[in-house]
């Protein structure tokens, strides 16, 4: 099933997605200060493309750094991809085939807002009989 949504997704809305984050990856690479923030939302975007069957969990080993660099993210880049994301789940949304990619775009959001500190692991690694463990 998570095959299926994520081709559906890929044409209705993953790639257009992904191509934002990779823009928003391009121009934060710029400066040598945006190269983390680049990387971020090129990890994103490879999240964005193909979603199903993967989660976002928060590093266990994420500090002060990651926080102060959210804050950047969120002026630089943050409100923009959050704003295309709540968009396009809006028009997902008016059809009900496009409410289950609706939903997950807004899923999305807080992510798009947020990067650092986050990791993207398959889902059920961070839902197994163990948990997630971290890296």
């Amino acid at each position: 099933m998570k095959t299926i949504l994520n081709v559906i997704w890929l044409i209705l809305c993953g790639f257009w997605m992904f191509l934002g984050y990779v823009l928003a990856g391009v121009l934060l690479c710029i400066t040598i200060i945006g190269i983390p923030f680049g990387l971020a939302a090129f990890r994103i975007g490879l999240y964005a493309l193909w979603p199903f069957g993967h989660t976002v969990v928060d590093r266990r080993d994420a500090g002060a750094p990651s926080c102060v660099g959210n804050v950047l993210w969120l002026i630089l880049a943050g409100w923009w991809l959050a704003l295309g994301h709540i968009t396009t789940g809006i028009a997902l949304c008016l059809t009900i085939i496009g409410i289950p990619l609706g939903i997950a775009n807004f899923k999305l959001i807080p992510v798009s807002l947020l990067p650092l500190g986050k990791e993207i692991v398959p889902t059920d690694q961070a839902y197994g009989a163990w948990g997630y463990q971290g890296r």
